[in-house]
């Protein structure tokens, strides 16, 4: 996290730092408790009120989370009320937010508020209102190609969580977590954040710049050359590269690279390449409308029964198979 101008403009207050956190349906309960209990530790470790925050609704209604659990807010949150940090905390189907009253309101509150958080999948909401055009950001592995596609100006980073002026965003409940112990970190000093980390019984605190390696197994952090392939393979789950090519940029051959998947991850970075882009490919079939050829292509498939010949074998049933009981089990949960 650099030491950004506003964020020294808050380390130097004299009173408690005004946060609020606007809630999302579709939000994180995780993500949510990431965000918020480190600052309620650091409240605790201070011995005082360091972080005043609440979490707060569009409506002053509970927001319904991904668990279907109603999260408790503090009331309405008024958009023309200054904030030292005002973030929005989004989730599923933040890509789909597009009431222009509810972007309205996130840009007014942003212009009241000295830094900005844009939490998990909070950058759309952000980047929807106009404001991180020309600035770098980090969304969540998953939505990386299309919140690339739909917002062209933002300089998108595969990164944890980036800090780019007065705009922090994450891309998910630990990325978050240890942004705020970062922050915790430039306000009260390295001793009481390694404090709160330690009380969470966390030890251990990523980078901001670390990459987001969905799945990391065995000592594969002590060879940054899986990490960086891992890495490369996420970012072009919709135009796959070759294993020769990706081994040319992490500079092995494609021998060397075979054998250090074999050995840190038990497959071939092929096959681990292909579940990377079903997993995706079963996200998007099951949480959204897009249709099956629309899928296959945005998941790197050369037609749309190759797409579906490859789902079944992976899953034991085909792509509208898979829909129709993601369909029936949201059906009888609610």
């Amino acid at each position: 996290m650099t030491q950004s101008k506003a964020l020294a403009q808050i380390a130097t207050l004299d009173r408690p730092i005004r946060v609020d956190l606007l809630v999302l349906p579709g939000s994180s309960m995780m993500t949510l408790a990431s965000t918020a209990e480190p600052l309620r530790a650091a409240n605790r470790q201070a011995g005082r009120t360091v972080f005043d925050w609440r979490f707060v609704s569009i409506n002053g209604e509970a927001p319904e989370t991904s668990a279907g659990i109603a999260w408790p807010v503090s009331g309405p949150h008024d958009p023309s009320r200054p904030a030292d940090i005002f973030a929005v905390v989004a989730g599923f189907g933040a890509a789909r937010f597009t009431d222009r009253k509810v972007i309205a309101h996130i840009y007014r509150a942003a212009r009241n508020a000295t830094l900005v958080f844009g939490i998990e999948s909070g950058a759309w909401l952000l980047a929807r209102a106009g404001l991180l055009d020309e600035h770098r950001a980090a969304t969540h592995w998953e939505d990386f190609e299309d919140f690339a596609a739909a917002f062209p100006d933002v300089d998108l980073k595969p990164d944890r969580y980036v800090t780019d002026g007065r705009y922090i965003t994450t891309s998910g409940a630990s990325p978050s977590f240890d942004m705020a112990v970062e922050l915790i970190e430039r306000i009260l000093g390295r001793p009481l954040a390694l404090d709160v980390a330690s009380s969470f019984v966390h030890d251990d605190l990523r980078a901001a710049s670390d990459p987001q390696v969905n799945v990391i197994v065995g000592d594969s952090r002590d060879d940054p050359r899986l990490v960086r392939a891992v890495r490369i393979m996420e970012t072009h789950i919709d135009a796959p590269l070759s294993i020769a090519a990706i081994a040319r940029r992490v500079s092995m051959s494609a021998r060397g690279l075979e054998q250090l998947f074999s050995r840190q991850m038990g497959e071939t970075p092929g096959a681990y390449f292909l579940s990377l882009r079903l997993g995706a490919a079963r996200r998007l079939v099951n949480d959204t409308p897009l249709s099956v050829t629309d899928i296959a292509s945005r998941t790197g498939f050369s037609s749309q029964p190759a797409f579906s010949r490859a789902f079944r074998r992976q899953f034991g049933l085909s792509p509208s198979q898979s829909r129709l009981r993601r369909g029936a089990s949201q059906t009888r949960s609610r």
